[in-house]
C-alpha cells in the first residue's frame, strides 16, 4: 500500500510546476488578447442573387427623453431589459449590403461614411474597411442604390476628402425624396435644430456629387431582380426594396423600423427619427403584417448584423427572429 503524505504532495507539485511541459503551457496562457473583432461581412443567396451584409458598425449613446415620443423614458428602459441591453444606452447597427444581381453590383446604402471611422475611433464608419475584407472594390460598384436621405444611409457617398467613394457608380435615389429634400422653400420652412441639419447635411453630399443622380419611381424594378416599394413615414420618399429570384425574395426594409428589439416589437412607438410618425407606424404595421403572413424574410439596416430575420406576429406587435446562420452560400 502506497502512503501519500503532505510532504509528498507538496513535492509532487513543485516538481511539476517546474517540469518543461507545464512551464511552456504557462507561457502559451500569457499571450496578449487581440483586442480587435474580424472583419465583418456574411453571404447569402436569394434564388442565383448573391447578397453581402457588411457592417458599418455600431453607434453607442445615451438616449434623451424624447427618443421615443409616445412612451416614457420608463418604458424604453423596460423595453431595452426584456431585450438584454444596457438601461439608458441605445445601440444602433448600420448595415448596408451588396446585391451581386449576376449582371451588376450593387450597394444598397452607404453607412455612415469613412470619416466617422475616426471620429467614432472605430466603432462606426467600418463599411469600406469591410467591404475591401470582403474582397470587394468599391471600383468596381456599378449602381449605388439610396433608400433615403439620413446621413446614416448617404454620407458613405464620399471619402473624407469629399470625393466619391464609388467612381464608376451611377447614384439612384427616391424621385419623391429629391423632389421633397430639393425643395428649398422646404428648406427655408424647416423646424430648427435636426430638421435644419438634414437638409443642410443632404445638400453637402449631394452638391459635392455635382447633384448627378438618377431618379427612381417607387414599385417598378428598377435594376432586374430589384424593386422598389414605397414605405413612407420615416421620410417623405422613403424606399425600401425587394431582391427576387425565381420563387426566393428577401424585403430589405431600411428604415421602416429602427431596432428591431423595440420598433418591431412595439410597433406603435414613435422613434424620433420618423419624420411623420403617424405615416410611419401605419407603413410599419402594412409592410410587417405583409412580412409575416408571407413568410418573407427581412433585412433590416438597423438590425443586429447579419441583419437578416424571419418575422412572427405577436399580441403586441411582431417579433423578429435571426436567420439561422448558415456556413456555406
Amino acid at each position: 500500500m502506497i502512503e501519500l503524505t503532505r510532504r509528498h504532495l507538496l513535492a509532487g507539485t513543485a516538481a511539476l510546476a517546474a517540469s518543461p511541459l507545464v512551464a511552456g503551457l504557462s507561457a502559451r496562457a500569457a499571450a496578449p488578447p487581440a483586442g480587435q473583432q474580424a472583419p465583418g461581412f456574411y453571404r447569402y443567396k436569394v434564388g442565383s442573387i448573391e447578397v453581402t451584409v457588411v457592417t458599418d458598425g455600431v453607434s453607442k449613446f445615451k438616449f434623451t427623453d424624447n427618443h421615443v415620443g409616445n412612451k416614457s423614458r420608463d418604458d424604453l428602459n423596460g423595453a431595452l431589459a426584456a431585450a438584454y441591453y444596457e438601461k439608458d444606452m441605445m445601440s444602433t447597427p448600420y448595415n448596408p449590403i451588396v446585391v451581386n444581381t449576376g449582371g451588376k453590383l450593387v450597394v444598397i446604402d452607404t453607412g455612415t461614411s469613412e470619416a466617422n471611422y475616426t471620429r467614432s475611433k472605430g466603432a462606426a464608419g467600418q463599411f469600406q474597411t469591410n467591404l475591401k475584407a470582403a474582397g470587394i472594390d468599391r471600383n468596381a460598384i456599378d449602381i449605388v442604390l439610396i433608400s433615403h436621405f439620413h446621413g446614416d444611409h448617404i454620407n458613405g457617398l464620399l471619402t473624407p476628402d469629399n470625393k466619391l467613394a464609388y467612381p464608376h457608380a451611377e447614384i439612384m435615389v427616391p424621385a419623391a425624396e429629391w423632389k421633397y429634400f430639393m425643395d428649398d422653400g422646404k428648406m427655408s420652412r424647416a423646424p430648427e435644430g435636426r430638421m435644419q441639419d438634414v437638409f443642410k447635411g443632404l445638400r453637402r453630399v449631394f452638391d459635392a456629387i455635382g447633384r448627378k443622380v438618377t431618379q427612381y419611381e417607387p414599385n417598378k424594378e428598377i435594376i432586374p431582380g430589384i424593386t422598389s416599394v414605397a414605405t413612407p413615414g420615416h421620410t417623405p420618399g422613403h424606399n425600401s426594396h425587394i431582391i427576387a429570384s425565381g420563387t426566393s425574395k428577401v424585403y430589405v426594409q431600411a428604415d421602416v423600423t429602427h431596432v428591431p428589439f423595440l420598433f418591431a416589437r412595439h410597433p406603435g412607438w414613435h422613434v424620433f427619427y420618423d419624420q411623420d410618425p403617424i405615416v410611419a407606424e401605419a407603413t410599419r404595421r402594412k409592410v410587417y403584417d405583409m412580412l409575416s403572413a408571407e413568410k418573407m424574410m427581412v433585412q433590416g439596416f438597423h438590425y443586429p448584423f447579419p441583419a437578416l430575420a424571419h418575422v412572427e406576429k405577436t399580441a403586441t406587435g411582431y417579433q423578429e427572429i435571426p436567420a439561422a446562420w448558415n456556413p456555406v452560400i
